[in-house]
């Protein structure tokens, strides 16, 4: 580790309650959500508080509860940056890989938002209704089927935009179902080292985007933020929480995430 004992966690929502110099006093008392606490840094959320640039305190609406607004931070500027970082999505179709997942879901939702029609792959038949709440015109089950061909059925000239969770083992279907030129944007990979189907990809003109949140342009990540705030103002965005935990809990919390034996995101609440 960079420094000998951290405070995990980069995300979070409460109050500001002290503020340094240089920023407004008038931001004591606002309610907001944070992201990238412990980025670089060895102090983050899982604690009853925590110091971080102001540009990462994002004013929080005031009818968003705390509990969602924890659960935006990162994923959710990831998300952004995934669907948006080539462009508007406005009359494109956008294949969510993985959208069960906090950065697919809400990957999902802006998407849609952003005016995409949007496929979406779960692994649990659980996660359907899920998915099409937040947006999903279709969402296929990875199972033994052929979901290439389902897809294909839907969208007979491949997909615009892959958002991918798992690079390696989904490469051969993302190669499969992306339209000539479409961009496939990994922002995560079970394997250090995936294999990708070179000349279908090749063939296709494929764009390969890899997406690192803790290094994204501090513009890119504001605006992230942004537009999660108009989502969430115009109630386009909905989080499902499967579970709560106090923080003198958090290793049970972790075990949960590690099962999940449920759809839906899993929060600490502190004090």
């Amino acid at each position: 580790m960079p420094y000998p004992r951290v405070i995990p966690h980069s995300d979070g929502a409460g109050t500001i309650d002290a503020v340094g110099g240089g920023v407004s006093a008038a931001r004591i008392g606002e309610r907001v959500f944070c992201y990238g606490a412990q980025s670089y840094r060895s102090f983050g959320t899982a604690a009853e508080s925590v110091t971080l640039p102001s540009g990462q305190a994002v004013r929080l609406p005031d009818e968003t509860s705390f509990e969602i607004g924890a659960c935006l931070g990162i994923p959710g500027i990831t998300a952004h940056r995934a669907v948006f970082a080539d462009g508007p999505v406005r009359g494109r179709t956008v294949l969510v890989a993985g959208a069960g997942g906090a950065v697919g879901s809400l990957a999902v939702t802006l998407a849609a938002w952003g005016g995409a029609t949007v496929l979406a792959t779960v692994r649990s038949p659980g996660d359907i209704d899920g998915e099409r709440r937040a947006g999903a015109a279709h969402v296929f089950v990875v199972d033994d089927s052929d979901v290439a061909t389902a897809i294909r059925r839907v969208a007979p000239g491949g997909v615009d935009r892959v958002i991918e969770v798992a690079l390696g083992p989904n490469a051969a279907l993302d190669g499969a179902v992306l339209a000539q030129g479409g961009v496939l944007a990994a922002y995560s990979s079970p394997e250090p080292e995936p294999r990708i189907p070179f000349w279908p990809l090749l063939f296709n003109n494929v764009v390969i985007r890899l997406l690192g949140s803790d290094d994204f342009a501090a513009a890119d990540k504001q605006r992230g933020a942004a537009d999660l705030v108009v989502c969430l103002t115009e109630g386009r965005l909905t989080i499902d929480v499967a579970h709560r935990f106090s923080l003198d809990e958090i290793a049970a919390a972790h075990e949960s995430v590690e099962r999940r034996t449920r759809p839906g995101r899993v929060v600490v609440m502190v004090g």
